[in-house]
């Protein structure tokens, strides 16, 4: 490999301590880079120009875009449910992003680990693998999203003991139980945040004949979603668009009728949960009745979420100190660790 002339040796250095750890999510992705901690976390959004193919913009600026664009520029999800439906734009995101995360350098190969979801099938792992390769990386390790999110949620993984960990994300929501820095048992479901966005849309179109966008239903779920009935009652004005009259409306809703709209993903999710403490060997129960089960992802920001889970199950429920970062940061201590990423790369 050549280098280019006047590179001195400490800039020579600085190429090889390039690494990255990425959260590539369905909603968000985060970037984490050693020694630097998280440089880029943006939605996992690209605008493209369809006359050009060109890219308009990419995280932030495209989520602006969303249902705002004119006809000739699309703004795009490469991922859906946690794996790529897009290879193309997935490449270009991947690309930018990285580019980002070394200030636009252009000489830099990094390493890159990244966080997957657990059920994902061999296919899907090599869409990862060759769109990360394809974006300039030397070596792409593949890790599970729910390991990297007890690790960054500071759970004590490489003990013997149980313990229990449920990242709702935007496309997927992990659940795995994991001990000696193994997954004893893990599921993934494809019903999260985004499922809970639509479910809010399709609940405002039946009820009220009101359309709304994708960024407005985010918006109501974050403000007054909830999944067990909140101390205060909320209540939030929404503006769309009338189906029959063809005009912008607002309307007034409260929290109750969100709850209603979003029951059935808060109830496959917890479903979900069940299901996984059925299949837990009994030792590790004990421990998992000990330490409870921790939350992290962004799904896992919908009020009193923990708190549904704490009724149905009747284990203690604890959210993550930084969820929307948990996997990412967990990702970033491979990193540094690499027997520790030997131990729990997928093949």
């Amino acid at each position: 490999m050549g280098y280019p002339v006047g590179m001195n040796f400490r800039s020579l250095f600085s190429v090889f301590s390039s690494d990255l750890a990425i959260d590539l999510g369905t909603a968000n992705t985060l970037v984490y880079a050693k020694g630097k901690g998280i440089v880029v976390n943006e939605p996992s959004i690209v605008a493209i120009n369809k006359v050009t193919g060109g890219i308009e913009a990419v995280g932030r600026e495209a989520k602006e875009m969303l249902g705002r664009t004119p006809g000739n520029i699309v703004a795009i999800r490469p991922l859906k449910d946690g794996v790529i439906a897009d290879f193309k734009v997935t490449e270009k995101m991947l690309n930018y992003f990285i580019h980002k995360a070394h200030n636009r350098k252009m000489f830099v190969h990094p390493r890159i680990v990244i966080g997957v979801p657990s059920e994902i099938t061999q296919v899907e792992k090599r869409a990862v693998q060759d769109s990360a390769m394809r974006a300039k990386a030397s070596e792409v390790y593949l890790v599970e999203q729910a390991m990297m999110a007890a690790i960054g949620a500071g759970l004590p993984i490489t003990e013997p003991s149980g313990s229990m960990i449920v990242d709702i994300g935007g496309g997927t929501t992990d659940i795995a139980v994991i001990s000696l820095s193994g997954i004893v048992y893990a599921r993934s479901v494809r019903v999260a945040g985004n499922e809970m966005d639509e479910a809010i849309t399709a609940y405002l179109k039946r009820k009220y004949n009101l359309l709304v966008g994708e960024r407005t239903a985010e918006h109501i779920k974050i403000e007054v979603g909830s999944a067990y009935p909140l101390d205060k009652p909320l209540t939030m004005e929404i503006k769309g668009r009338h189906l029959l009259e063809g005009i912008p409306k607002t309307i007034t809703i409260d929290d109750s009728e969100i709850r209603d709209a979003l029951s059935e993903c808060v109830a496959t999710i917890v479903n979900a949960i069940r299901v996984a403490l059925e299949r837990t060997p009994p030792e590790l129960s004990a421990d998992i009745s000990d330490r409870g089960i921790v939350l992290t992802g962004g799904g896992g920001l919908l009020k009193n979420f923990d708190k549904r889970i704490r009724e149905e199950t009747g284990l203690p429920v604890s959210i993550a100190e930084d969820p929307l970062a948990s996997v990412v940061l967990g990702t970033g201590r491979m990193l540094t660790d690499f027997n520790l990423l030997r131990r729990v790369a997928i093949e």
